[in-house]
């Protein structure tokens, strides 16, 4: 989509800074439950089911928010949605850390499903209005690193401020650099020089909705294997300590992967082939991890390191086919609806994932389950292919 608006130019660090930050703090609440995991069922008294609640409730939010976020963004402009966006971020941590019990931790977390909504669409539109065309694949890759930013930062800070704060003053003290942000947003992006578009509903069409349904599995894979790993491995006799860090060696493989794979892939016009290899990739690291001994190093970080460089990097590679493929329809509209379809399977994922494994008394057939659905994302990768959605 080009924008009908006439932004001013916004310096480019300072684009990159944002628009890293827009995809890494909303994020960060997924990687932080993984990481805090142990901590909050000790603290809160739940089980391995009740801990996929969490993810589900900002996850569901931001899911069913992402439908429309794309018009709403286009109504507000870029300026005032990433306020929006990061303002949501600074109340959700700020409530954490005063919210009491279970409910009142899934209210808190849910607050955060408005930032997730909003983050794609308005990040997505930043680039159309301020990227020449041939560098946003590059800038596309980068923001969507900030995801993977994210797990490095929670692997690597989380378990420590945890053990001096609590694991709710370690989250209360992300509010005020999203305040920060959100300020720094209002004061340096131009604001919307037109009205608001009128609202309308677009169905997505079909490489639309084939694309929405890879991401649907690969948002459920992420998200349940991120959440439960740090357990998983801790449970298999590792350090708590080593444990989170899994998360940070995951954050920091899909950090790589979605800077230099999102640029190669929109070069070689052939994302959807790569969608297709990505999601066998992680597949089998699923499967690997599966087959962890107790007090087995070597598999979980394979198994982490494989995740980061497979899965992570396929949401990065839809976003910048999106952006860069007219055949999936305006930029900020499908925008929001592919994200609906990726936060649906992160909202989905934690919860199944736990409800599997409590039923049959272990992790072996969540992880089975976990794999099949990989499959199933590639099956449709491989299908969106023939559908040749990357010709330009």
């Amino acid at each position: 989509m080009t924008s009908t608006l006439a932004p001013a130019a916004v310096a480019r660090p300072l684009l990159r800074l944002l628009v890293v930050a827009a995809m890494t703090l909303p994020m960060l609440i997924l990687y932080a439950v993984g990481v805090l995991g142990p901590s909050l069922q000790r603290d809160l008294g739940i089980g391995l089911a009740a801990v996929g609640l969490l993810p589900m409730s900002c996850f569901g939010l931001a899911a069913l928010l992402s439908l429309g976020a794309g018009q709403v963004v286009v109504r507000l402009g870029s300026q005032r949605a990433l306020a929006l966006l990061f303002a949501s971020v600074a109340l959700a941590y700020a409530l954490l850390a005063g919210l009491p019990g279970l409910g009142g931790v899934i209210a808190a977390i849910a607050v955060c499903g408005l930032a997730q909504a909003l983050a794609n669409p308005v990040t997505n539109l930043l680039i159309a209005e301020q990227v020449p065309p041939a560098e946003r694949a590059g800038v596309v890759g980068l923001k969507q690193s900030g995801v993977q930013l994210a797990a490095l930062l929670a692997g690597l800070l989380l378990p420590t401020l945890s053990l001096w704060l609590g694991w709710r003053g370690a989250l209360a003290g992300l509010a005020l650099p999203a305040l920060l942000l959100a300020a720094a947003a209002l004061a340096t992006l131009p604001p919307a020089t037109a009205a608001g578009q009128p609202w309308r509903w677009l169905a997505p069409n079909r490489p639309l909705r084939l694309l929405m349904g890879v991401q649907l599995c690969a948002g459920i894979g992420l998200s349940a294997f991120v959440t439960y790993l740090p357990t998983f491995a801790a449970g298999r006799g590792m350090a708590p300590q080593s444990a989170g860090a899994l998360l940070a060696a995951f954050g920091l493989a899909g950090m790589i992967s979605r800077i230099v794979l999102t640029p190669l892939a929109a070069r070689s016009r052939a994302e959807a082939r790569l969608l297709f290899g990505l999601l066998l990739a992680a597949a089998l690291a699923v499967l690997l991890l599966r087959q962890m001994a107790a007090g087995e190093s070597w598999r979980p970080w394979t198994a982490a390191v494989g995740m980061g460089l497979s899965a992570v990097a396929t949401n990065a590679i839809a976003m910048g086919l999106l952006l860069r493929s007219p055949a999936f329809g305006p930029t900020a509209i499908a925008s929001g609806q592919l994200s609906a379809a990726f936060f649906g399977g992160f909202a989905l994922g934690p919860l199944g994932f736990g409800a599997i494994a409590a039923a049959a008394g272990g992790f072996a057939a969540a992880w089975q389950a976990l794999t099949a659905v990989l499959l199933a994302g590639a099956a449709l990768a491989a299908w969106l292919a023939r559908q040749r959605p990357e010709q330009p």
